[in-house]
């Protein structure tokens, strides 16, 4: 069997795009040069790595047992190609970041890492939690940064850094001016804006508010937490977000936080695949990430 280093190329970027067209578009290929390649490598493996569905491609039991191993070749053949390029820290890192820390943290810890290491060859997708988890299954990620607990032993979880939920409103809301700490339950007989199932930040008020009211009301969902920080400030409802999120809207008077007696601390992690090559690049950019950990400051 002679399988290539082309044909196994084909194969992960048909896994990751789904189709054949988007595929080819990644490798800049043709279209035809890719199905030659993939019917290619499923003749010598004998037998089919996709079920196919409506022109899209899914991978069948026996291609999400090649995908690891594909994976892992193609990164270590890429690290040979840099070994001897002057000791630098080659190869491409996708990371994947879930909203809060995609806007609030990820930037300057970029930055600083490639101060660092002086590595440039980063992409990032942001996404939420339960994206970002999907796509790191699909082998589309190098390593995630979430907010939200994560489920199944396929994934190694590193926890990271703290952080802190609040509740917060618009400065005229009935609670704004309350003496003391606000109970709870008082909290039922408002509106509230949300982000959208799935998102870190959706999962915590479930977790920690959600369940000390008696009823409560999704007055608006939305999948942009400065959106959510507007629509508070416009009076349109109550919303619990990461307090780096609100930073500012608090510090510019646009929102103000309602005081509560009860402890909303959230943990971030680093998720790696189990099943995932670890080059060089990635070892090094999760070791950064877990010196850093409170030390990150957002702008």
């Amino acid at each position: 069997m002679a399988i290539t280093f082309r044909q196994l190329r084909v194969f992960v970027a048909v896994a990751r795009e789904r189709t054949l067209t988007a595929a080819a578009a990644t490798l800049f290929l043709t279209k035809p040069a890719v199905s030659i390649a993939l019917a290619e490598l499923e003749k010598q493996c004998g037998r089919t790595l996709f079920d196919r569905h409506r022109n899209r491609l899914y991978l069948n039991d026996q291609g999400r047992r090649l995908l690891p191993m594909a994976d892992e070749l193609l990164a270590r053949s890429d690290a040979i190609e840099q070994l001897f390029d002057n000791d630098a820290l080659g190869g491409h890192l996708h990371i994947g970041a879930s909203y809060t820390i995609g806007h609030q943290l990820l930037p300057a810890l970029l930055r600083d890492f490639r101060v660092e290491s002086g590595h440039r060859d980063q992409r990032v997708t942001i996404a939420n939690s339960a994206s970002i988890c999907t796509a790191l299954e699909a082998f589309e990620l190098d390593v995630g940064m979430i907010e939200g607990r994560v489920a199944g032993e396929r994934f190694h979880v590193l926890p990271w850094r703290r952080d802190r939920m609040l509740v917060a409103a618009s400065c005229d809301h009935p609670l704004a001016a309350a003496p003391g700490p606000v109970a709870v339950e008082r909290l039922a007989e408002y509106g509230w804006l949300l982000r959208e199932p799935g998102s870190g930040t959706r999962e915590q008020f479930m977790r920690f508010i959600a369940p000390r009211l008696p009823q409560w009301e999704l007055s608006l969902e939305i999948n942009s937490a400065e959106a959510i920080i507007n629509a508070a400030a416009a009076g349109l409802g109550l919303t619990c977000l990461s307090a780096l999120e609100a930073r500012h809207a608090l510090r510019d008077g646009r929102l103000v936080e309602i005081d509560l007696d009860l402890d909303m601390t959230r943990e971030f992690s680093l998720v790696l695949h189990r099943d995932k090559y670890r080059s060089p690049l990635i070892e090094r950019f999760v070791e950064f990430c877990r010196q850093r950990d409170e030390a990150v400051d957002p702008p």
